[in-house]
């Protein structure tokens, strides 16, 4: 039966509250630190060798899809009833709006060391203890808006700047790449600082904390984030309905992406299903 991801300013108190039990109880199992490891393990640069399935690559899109579908699959097990909300920060941009309340993710962290101290995922609370990332916190930790170096979230306007460009990806298949939807919404720039973060890239910046780095899926905004991503790259297929995934076929022996990108029709890691099984969600799962 097809569910609906909701967006997350529309929630009613009681699926708020839902959302949040179920989450923790996937933590409680000890489920969750398994999604935190498969991201990390997957955040691999474009100067690393190998194929690059989750990031700097075509497939960030449909693996976090993916991703997003192993996650939201866990929580409905625990309450039917759950799913993914989304976040849509071109609109809810306030560091006190949907979703930094107390009855949903908390606040921002406080200012000595940045540790989320309200809502149900603060340390105290003894429900949200980190155990897997790259620092020796075990407490969640956010600077919404980078409180020493400001940032903005992405506005409208540069989101319409990714969706309105109809060609999905283009060679070289990385963060290099300066045309096509995917890099546009990943977001890597040129420059430094805020210039070279678009999007996607820069939400994560501006969170802060957690968020910044491969271990980023220890915030639960991380879910509503890309929840948000996800139903961008729905509003772009139906948008460019002639335009689909890149490359069709693997780049080639004498190509510096050979066996680094994974194309339309092959296997994407750590998983047994293709991008191309990936583009239509709508058996699964709509947007409201």
């Amino acid at each position: 039966m097809v569910y609906t991801r909701k967006d997350v300013s529309t929630l009613t108190r009681t699926e708020k509250r839902r959302f949040v039990k179920a989450m923790l109880e996937v933590k409680r199992r000890g489920e969750y630190d398994e999604f935190v490891r498969t991201h990390i393990e997957y955040y691999t640069a474009d100067g690393e060798d190998g194929l690059r399935t989750a990031h700097m690559a075509p497939s960030f899109l449909p693996w976090h899809r993916r991703f997003l579908l192993d996650l939201e699959r866990a929580l409905r097990k625990v309450d039917s009833s759950v799913s993914v909300p989304y976040w849509d920060w071109t609109r809810d941009r306030s560091p006190t709006a949907t979703p930094w309340t107390a009855d949903l993710l908390g606040g921002n962290g406080r200012r000595s060391d940045r540790q989320v101290t309200t809502g149900p995922f603060a340390y105290a609370e003894g429900n949200w203890t980190l155990k897997e990332g790259v620092t020796d916190e075990e407490f969640l930790t956010r600077d919404l808006g980078r409180a020493r170096d400001p940032i903005e979230l992405p506005t409208r306007s540069e989101l319409e700047w990714a969706l309105k460009d109809p060609l999905y990806d283009a060679s070289p298949w990385d963060s290099t790449v300066r045309k096509g939807f995917r890099n546009k919404l990943e977001g890597w720039g040129t420059g430094r600082g805020s210039a070279s973060w678009h999007n996607h890239n820069r939400v994560h910046r501006w969170v802060g904390g957690a968020m910044v780095g491969g271990a980023s899926v220890n915030d639960p905004v991380f879910w509503m984030h890309h929840a948000f991503i996800d139903l961008v790259w729905s509003r772009w297929q139906r948008r460019h309905r002639e335009h689909r995934y890149l490359p069709a076929k693997p780049p080639g022996p004498s190509s510096a992406q050979y066996r680094r990108v994974v194309a339309r029709n092959q296997k994407l890691p750590p998983w047994d299903v293709t991008p191309e099984q990936l583009e239509d969600h709508g058996r699964i799962y709509r947007y409201a």
